[in-house]
């Protein structure tokens, strides 16, 4: 814990617990291994209904109801190919008097014009588009914080690898991101937060003929990418901002 959270050496610590470097060192592999293996179903896994009804209250309290965090992968992301296979839990919510059944996500300008993904406004020229820019963009700040906290709570991330092994690494990093996440929910519930949220409506399931299992992936496929959704969702959510917070 102390190579974790401190991002000592090895050799830091011998004489403390008065063992060798390379005992040490194997130590912490095993440890974050076991990590994984024990926790990662659960501290690792998609978001579920009510993860995604959290999701959804707290971005209605900062403007964008039904959004999600941003991601750095788009095509190798399994989050389209579930969402597009009609796996993941319903959203349902309604922005400007549009109701809308699929999340977005809070993008910069390199992603596409998808469904899925709301932008800011490059160079905003007036009061309504510098409110929703402001709000898009520091909200889209929120990933960026929270693995500032994840650095913060484990320096071993921030630190160099130090010749491990890229699945080393990788099982580190995913360990860190576990604890983190147990932290997270051990605050959560202390905290005795509550929420109520409105019915998230019924699953949508997928008939498993092929045939129509392929035609529902297309047409999905499609509705993610469709660029007049998109340009319709972001409207709306410039009003709404506005509405929300134009008088600040």
């Amino acid at each position: 814990m102390r190579m974790l959270t401190y991002g000592i050496a090895a050799d830091g610590a011998d004489e403390y617990i008065r063992s060798a470097e390379a005992t040490n060192l194997e130590s912490c592999k095993k440890f974050v291994i076991k990590v994984c293996e024990v926790f990662g179903e659960r501290y690792l896994r998609s978001p579920n209904e009510e993860d995604i009804a959290r999701l959804l209250a707290i971005g209605e309290e900062r403007g964008f109801p039904g959004s999600l965090n941003d991601i750095n992968v788009l095509q190798r992301s399994p989050v389209f190919t579930k969402l597009a296979e009609g796996q993941t839990p319903p959203v349902n919510y309604s922005i400007n008097g549009h109701q809308y059944t699929m999340g977005y996500y809070l993008a910069d300008g390199i992603y596409p014009r998808w469904a899925t993904f709301v932008k800011s406004i490059p160079a905003p020229d007036t009061r309504k588009h510098k409110t929703f820019a402001k709000k898009q963009e520091g909200a889209r700040k929120d990933v960026e914080r929270a693995f500032g906290v994840l650095q913060s709570r484990f320096a071993i991330v921030r630190g160099p690898a130090k010749g491990w092994k890229r699945k080393e690494i990788g099982d580190v990093m995913k360990a860190c991101v576990i604890m983190h996440n147990m932290i997270v929910e051990e605050e959560r519930q202390t905290g005795r937060q509550s929420c109520t949220f409105e019915a998230m409506g019924e699953r949508v399931t997928v008939s498993r003929t092929h045939a129509e299992q392929l035609s529902s992936f297309i047409q999905m496929t499609h509705r993610i990418k469709n660029q007049g959704e998109h340009d319709q969702l972001k409207l709306d959510l410039i009003d709404h901002v506005w509405q929300k917070f134009g008088n600040e």
